[in-house]
């Protein structure tokens, strides 16, 4: 019987479940009016630190990052997570200066 059990239990066993501490949300293509209003946030709010030193910068673009994440979710109805937006702001910033200047425009 132990036989039996212990084979029925492998074939049976539950994929493991993901971390629930960090969500994480699937990478979507990100809507024009969503970049233009993360590049809003981030102007305004001074993610990149140029209008002064600041004391705890990392803490400060952390804060950023979550009122932005917050304030898409509000308007647009979708979740991304920190990273996603951190690096998207990057690519905008280093990859597509003309795309970012457009935006600014707008």
């Amino acid at each position: 019987m132990a036989e039996r059990l212990s084979g029925t239990s492998m074939e049976e066993s539950p994929e493991p479940q993901p971390s629930r501490s960090r969500r994480r949300y699937k990478a979507t293509n990100m809507a024009f009016e969503e970049m233009v209003e993360i590049v809003s946030i981030l102007r305004r709010e001074d993610n990149d630190g140029k209008k002064g030193p600041y004391t705890r910068p990392n803490m400060r673009k952390d804060k950023i990052m979550s009122s932005a994440v917050t304030a898409l979710a509000h308007k647009f109805g979708t979740k991304r997570d920190k990273e996603q937006l951190r690096k998207r702001w990057s690519d905008l910033k280093s990859r597509e200066p003309e795309q970012l200047a457009n935006k600014e425009a707008t």
